[in-house]
């Protein structure tokens, strides 16, 4: 293991955020090619990035936990068990968009990230069940093992051309969002604030609604329809939720945590890009091109404070090394 001054380093699931993030950026691309006519070579270079960060995350990740003696202990884990599930969450998009280039490889992807993130979710689901998990210990990243797996798993689909599969996945992310939010708002209303490191966590509260709106626009084939507007009603809500939240994600230190705001904000993007060229608003092009421009920017802000951290040694978590035995005297 690497050590620092008698420390050494505890690589946490939250770290698959980066990878997911990048993923969720290229798909915010890829809509804005297919709405206003986008330059595709961004959406490639996010995709691309995405795929590198998963390879050097996972391995990483593995190892650090089989050294430090967690592979028991890490899945069923109350506060960073749920963020497992982004490894195998973001091969989905990263193999739907490989099917575009080469299909079988696509698909082989695509349905190795489904299977564990359905294994993964259904064993999390379990643990939840069976086991004493307090109230106070939930928050919103439980919404990713089965809600947001399943709602990016239905959007998948239905790019591959699968579409009974898509409205299956829809149902399983979708109720999945409605049990798991009611229990998650009421913690979040009646109980303390969040532990300060877990408070960007909140920003993935606006993800469910504007997953599944993303989701539904490729199941239906791009229709505003009832469906759609009542997931953009609540969506709106949770954006503006976000924005009173800025003063209280200052109170949390910069790690690994805020790629939470990653790929829930690409996410709510993607679904503005989607709205400007559905209402066909006048000049929907400059719009998402601001939006494109935005959510760029704030990938890259968070992707120079990482590798500053990285740097500095202030992004990871450290362990510190027990302390030698005491020498009798």
């Amino acid at each position: 293991m690497t050590t620092v001054q008698g420390s050494r380093y505890r690589l946490t699931p939250n770290l698959f955020g980066t990878a997911f993030g990048t993923a969720g950026l290229a798909g915010c691309w890829a809509v804005a090619r297919h709405t206003v006519g986008v330059a595709e070579w961004p959406e490639d270079v996010f995709w691309i990035l995405s795929a590198m960060l998963w390879l050097v995350t996972v391995p990483a990740y593995l190892r650090n936990v089989m050294a430090q003696g967690r592979l028991r202990t890490e899945l069923p884990d109350p506060t960073m068990g749920p963020f497992t599930s982004l490894a195998p969450i973001t091969l989905m998009p990263l193999g739907a968009a490989l099917a575009g280039h080469a299909r079988g490889a696509g698909e082989t992807v695509f349905l190795v990230g489904l299977g564990l993130m359905v294994l993964v979710g259904s064993w999390l689901t379990g643990v939840w069940i069976r086991e004493d998990v307090q109230l106070v210990t939930w928050h919103p990243a439980y919404f990713l093992p089965t809600a947001a797996g399943g709602l990016i798993a239905a959007a998948g689909c239905a790019a591959l051309g699968w579409p009974t599969a898509a409205h299956v996945m829809l149902g399983y992310g979708v109720i999945s969002w409605l049990v798991l939010g009611s229990i998650i708002l009421v913690r979040l209303f009646t109980q303390p604030m969040l532990p300060t490191p877990l408070l960007p966590t909140i920003a993935i509260e606006v993800a469910p609604p504007v997953v599944a709106g993303n989701a539904w626009f490729a199941i239906n084939g791009g229709h505003v329809d009832l469906f759609a507007e009542l997931l953009g009603g609540y969506a709106a809500l949770m954006a503006l939720v976000q924005v009173s939240m800025f003063s209280t994600y200052r109170k949390a230190p910069f790690g690994p945590a805020y790629w939470a705001f990653a790929f829930s904000y690409a996410a709510a993007f993607t679904n503005g890009v989607s709205w400007l060229a559905l209402e066909h608003v006048r000049d929907r092009r400059p719009l998402t091109y601001v939006l494109l421009a935005v959510a760029t920017c704030a990938w890259a802000a968070l992707a120079v404070r990482t590798v500053l951290g990285l740097v500095r040694g202030t992004f990871l978590a450290r362990v510190t090394a027990p302390a030698p035995p005491a020498v009798p005297s």
